[in-house]
């Protein structure tokens, strides 16, 4: 049940207008935090500031009920600014557009995260990697171990690439049970709860400021009714919680296929305004005019540009139809697209778009990341391939 809209009256209006102000101000940071590799937390303040951290607080909240085409928008901007504090976001985004569509959280404590988020950034995610399991997305058991106490649970295990782990306030831990027969679910830990260890092990690529890092967790204690999705071995993979849930048109799992894809797309816009300025400022002495001017350049970024807009509409057609038959298509074109645009800038310019001083070598290593992420080509092309020649295809 959701709590009285009066709960959320303070949150923070977002201001979808104003999304080009909040690129500009990410991207002025972004550079300082890939270097630092330190937890953007300007980048946040600026995202819930603008209202758009809460973007998806339902309206039976108090919230602005954002569609899955207004997190798309959001997300894309974020990405171009700083796909580190998107990506953070994104988790949190899609926590509260979980709980607007499945009401899984105990109403005391979403009422708890409403009232901090109206007065600072909130961050939540779902915590389900493990070092021995990898991705659960294709199958297996968690070791992490919720065990049965008077007091309701006792958590113990360690979870690997927990993105934002030391700004979280809230970590939906995937885990097994103790008992026979197991169950699974995302058992609700607020992170100043004892025996939580946060340990700086995210030294990547790319994202670097994600702060992607292990977390262990040692007789933690979960109160009884702390948990989302508690049920049988396994289920469907949702980053949402603990099963697959599917509500009204749409499964959830489109919400994290078509927002990673925004955030990646967004990178790929970064890195195509950067070369197009670069190739308008840049003029060798022997040619004695802007590089911009030669066909061979504007060509090549005419397929660029072809490239990121049929991406675009894609993605945004997608998100707005709010079917989840096609998104996890989407994610894979349109991931793919972004990776492809921003190795062509590369390519195009040489060894300035390696160069450090330049963003461009930046942004290709973030949109790198954009294949990592779940799910992967190899089973979305797999599943697609198997529904068209079965003749299930939509």
């Amino acid at each position: 049940m959701s709590t009285p809209a009066a709960d959320a009256q303070a949150l923070p209006k977002p201001r979808l207008s104003h999304l080009l102000d909040v690129t500009a101000a990410l991207a002025a940071h972004a550079e300082t935090h890939d270097r630092t590799a330190e937890l953007p937390v300007d980048g946040l303040a600026v995202v819930h500031e603008a209202g758009l951290l809460t973007l998806t607080v339902g309206t039976g909240y108090g919230g602005p009920g954002g569609t899955l085409a207004d997190t798309v928008r959001t997300l894309t901007a974020l990405g171009q600014g700083d796909p580190s504090v998107a990506l953070i976001s994104a988790m949190t985004l899609f926590a509260h557009a979980a709980q607007a569509r499945t009401h899984g959280w105990p109403a005391e404590l979403y009422a708890e995260v409403l009232a901090e988020s109206a007065q600072r950034p909130t961050l939540i995610n779902a915590l389900r990697v493990e070092p021995d399991l990898g991705t659960p997305a294709r199958g297996g058991l968690p070791a992490t171990t919720a065990r049965r106490t008077a007091q309701g649970w006792e958590l113990t295990g360690h979870k690997i690439f927990s993105t934002g782990a030391a700004g979280l306030r809230w970590m939906q831990v995937w885990a097994r049970t103790d008992e026979d027969p197991v169950r699974t679910g995302a058992f609700l830990v607020r992170t100043d709860t004892p025996g939580i260890e946060i340990e700086r092990t995210w030294d990547h690529l790319g994202l670097r400021a994600s702060r992607s890092d292990d977390v262990t967790f040692d007789r933690v204690p979960v109160a009884a009714g702390a948990v989302l999705g508690l049920g049988g071995q396994g289920g469907a993979f949702s980053p949402f919680a603990g099963g697959g849930e599917v509500v009204g048109r749409g499964d959830l799992r489109a919400w994290n296929a078509l927002g990673i894809a925004a955030i990646y797309l967004g990178v790929a816009y970064a890195a195509r305004d950067w070369l197009a300025g670069y190739l308008q400022e840049r003029v060798p002495t022997n040619l004695g005019r802007p590089l911009a001017s030669l066909p061979r350049f504007q060509s090549e970024v005419g397929a660029i540009q072809a490239s990121l807009v049929s991406a675009g509409t894609l993605l945004t057609a997608t998100a707005e139809s709010e079917d989840p038959t096609h998104a996890n298509l989407a994610k894979t074109v349109v991931t793919n697209a972004a990776i492809d645009a921003v190795q062509r800038a590369v390519a195009l310019i040489g060894n300035a778009g390696l160069t450090r001083r330049n963003p461009l070598e930046r942004h290709l290593r973030d949109v790198l990341c954009g294949r990592i992420h779940t799910p992967q080509d190899d089973v979305v092309l797999g599943a697609a391939g198997r529904d068209l020649l079965e003749g299930t295809a939509r």
